[in-house]
């Protein structure tokens, strides 16, 4: 099992795009286990992306236009890093 190390860049993402919406935070939620367990996991379409503020990274699926960046940690490679929650598109649009 990885363990999940939350950047302080998560928070205002989180609570900008997440937090107060239900289903929103359930499926969130939903996404964080199976990273922790399996960030390859078929269902959250784990892959490369460019993104503005954190260089290249991983991306997987919570729903909809949503989606997480993270990576493994350079030295350990049971952690995985927690960049933010961003969209495809809009105001929280994240990639190049």
């Amino acid at each position: 099992m990885y363990i999940l190390r939350f950047l302080d860049s998560f928070k205002p993402t989180y609570i900008a795009i997440v937090k107060g919406d239900l289903e929103k935070e359930r499926r969130t939620k939903k996404t964080l286990n199976f990273l922790r367990q399996e960030p390859f996991y078929p269902s959250l379409k784990s892959h490369k992306v460019n993104t503005r503020s954190f260089g290249e990274r991983r991306s997987s699926w919570i729903s909809g236009d949503l989606r997480i960046i993270w990576d493994f940690d350079p030295k350990e490679k049971m952690i995985i890093t927690i960049f933010a929650i961003v969209t495809h598109t809009g105001a929280h649009r994240e990639y190049k």
